[in-house]
């Protein structure tokens, strides 16, 4: 088991509802949202229960979306110790909008965060890491709207995201005060392997998974940061039509083993908000609002 209480890992959540997902962007039309059951509500408890028996806190990048149809859920998170921390607010993809839009968006979710959990929102995870050379004038705007920090750059090569010759450490954006942390990687010969969970720590034996994690813990002097979202513990979600293949594995693949493998990987690394993890940075937990 490892316990290094010097360097905890991040432990993240993406709180969004499983017909959200950028894989079923073509079959649920985003006007559909309202009609359908959410689920989001109950997992995302499940898993507030886990962390607790846990004894350990994580950071909640939570949609506006979910927000302003579950304010008492924010709540929760931030009474049980948690960072609450902004996932935008519907959903959309930051390189398919214009920097206004953009604005608006983050804008709009943070205040909604705000307004429900009663604590300063800084940090910020673009939906499915839509960050990247198209979209140069997304830091600054995170800035202006107050951010102090983002985690939406993931340095590998994937056919939906990802900036394989990205920074994989923490570092600023040129004229920025916004930090970026990556998502983590594991470096091999040429190539960056995903280590930091999502659909990888589902596809992945557990203990393949936690060699990979251990191996990064010891290769960087830096914490790891992991992510889950709530809908990757729920095995009884509606199935959607009209997904191709691919996605459906995707989205699907040992839904009804996460939480059991989240149950090991809880007790075997050492866990903390992204504010505390990356304290060194002057990230500062965020304050209650007047």
């Amino acid at each position: 088991m490892i316990r290094n209480a010097r360097m905890p890992n991040a432990l993240t959540v993406d709180v969004e509802d499983y017909f959200q997902v950028q894989a079923f962007a073509g079959a649920i039309p985003r006007g559909a949202w309202d009609s359908l059951p959410r689920r989001v509500e109950a997992n995302t408890d499940r898993l507030l229960e886990q962390f607790a028996r846990a004894g350990v806190r994580a950071t909640f990048f939570t949609l506006g979306w979910v927000a302003e149809r579950h304010p008492a859920l924010v709540r929760r998170i931030v009474g049980g110790g948690h960072e609450l921390a902004s996932h935008g607010y519907g959903h959309q993809l930051v390189d398919r909008q214009p920097p206004e839009a953009f604005r608006d968006d983050v804008a709009r979710a943070k205040g909604v965060l705000e307004d429900a959990g009663g604590v300063a929102v800084a940090g910020y995870r673009a939906p499915t890491f839509s960050v990247g050379p198209r979209t140069p004038w997304a830091f600054d705007i995170l800035a202006e709207t107050g951010h102090r920090y983002s985690s939406s750059v993931y340095p590998v090569r994937h056919d939906l995201y990802g900036q394989p010759d990205a920074p994989r450490f923490a570092f600023r954006h040129a004229g920025s005060a916004l930090w970026e942390l990556p998502m983590t990687t594991l470096r091999i010969g040429t190539r960056n392997l995903p280590c930091s969970g999502g659909g990888w720590f589902r596809l992945l034996p557990y203990p393949v998974y936690r060699a990979l994690l251990r191996r990064a813990n010891a290769a960087q002097a830096a914490p790891a940061i992991f992510y889950t979202h709530p809908w990757e513990i729920d095995p009884g979600q509606p199935r959607v039509a009209g997904v191709g293949r691919l996605s459906r594995f995707r989205h699907t693949n040992n839904l009804d083993r996460t939480q059991s493998r989240l149950e090991r990987l809880l007790r075997d690394f050492a866990w903390d908000r992204m504010d505390v993890a990356f304290g060194h940075l002057g990230l500062v937990p965020g304050a209650p609002l007047a």
